[in-house]
């Protein structure tokens, strides 16, 4: 239960380790998205316990939600933390954000929502968020937008067939990211507009400040989350920037002969026992 009432689902796998690692889904996914259920079972491979959140409205907690999640949800991914903590006094805590989920945890991070938590992993962060708008909308990364766009319109319908729409949205069929954030994400979320949105919520320029040791894993052809948003940004000694140079967007997979198969699930397994130890 959030203080606003809005309550949360949270899928758990036992682990025999002492370690418990969180996991939070990017935008227009849930818990139980492919990557989320492969990251959980490798973890429990491992023997580590696991928390994969559904962020509001999103998988199991359709109707749960009035209120969206958005980039800037870190206080949501510190009610889950504090809750697993509570449940888990004696555990290791960690957290891994994909996406939309990395740049908040982040910024959760930043705000020191969680400090006594062991390590983070944000996974192709948009740190950058109206860098990130922009690059979304251009060439064949529109693909991209228009398939979110379609996932977010369906979220809106469903919390309307729920009852808990509190107005109407417009959304125009040909919109884009910065639209709909323009139009219902800034409303929705207490800010004066996407732009108000973007500057409050992107992690980027907060990385200084954040103490709790950590890794950002992107990729140099992740195609609309440049890591040039980086350049420039003051990173702590704590925090390492891990750039592959391919991977796609939160994708990472290896080739084996004919074959190819995720090179993500080891990466996070070694930095996982890389902030362990």
């Amino acid at each position: 239960m959030l203080e606003d009432g809005d309550r949360l689902v949270v899928h758990t796998l036992p682990g025999t380790s002492g370690v418990r690692v969180h996991l939070f889904h990017g935008l227009a996914s849930d818990a139980d998205s492919e990557t989320m259920r492969r990251t959980a079972d490798v973890l429990a491979a491992h023997g580590h316990s696991v928390w994969a959140a559904n962020h509001r409205g999103c998988g199991a907690g359709r109707g749960l939600a009035a209120r969206p999640y958005h980039s800037g949800s870190s206080a949501d991914l510190a009610a889950v933390l504090a809750a697993s903590r509570a449940d888990g006094p004696a555990l290791v805590h960690l957290a891994l954000g994909f996406s939309l989920s990395g740049n908040a945890l982040l910024l959760m991070a930043a705000e020191q929502r969680a400090p006594w938590l062991r390590g983070l992993i944000s996974v192709n962060p948009p740190v950058d968020r109206a860098r990130a708008s922009v690059d979304i909308h251009r060439g064949a990364c529109r693909l991209y937008e228009l398939r979110f766009l379609w996932l977010l319109r369906r979220a809106l319908n469903e919390r309307k067939q729920d009852g808990l729409a509190r107005r109407t949205y417009r959304i125009p069929l040909r919109a884009s990211l910065r639209e709909f954030d323009d139009l219902y994400t800034a409303p929705e979320g207490g800010f004066t507009s996407g732009a108000d949105y973007y500057a409050r919520c992107s992690a980027g320029p907060r990385l200084n400040e954040i103490t709790t040791p950590g890794v950002i894993l992107t990729a140099a052809d992740d195609p609309f989350v440049d890591p040039v948003a980086y350049s420039g940004l003051a990173l702590p000694a704590n925090l390492l920037l891990h750039v592959e140079p391919s991977g796609g967007h939160v994708a990472y997979l290896e080739r084996h002969g004919v074959r190819a198969r995720p090179w993500l699930d080891g990466a996070l397994v070694h930095y996982v026992e890389a902030l362990l130890g």
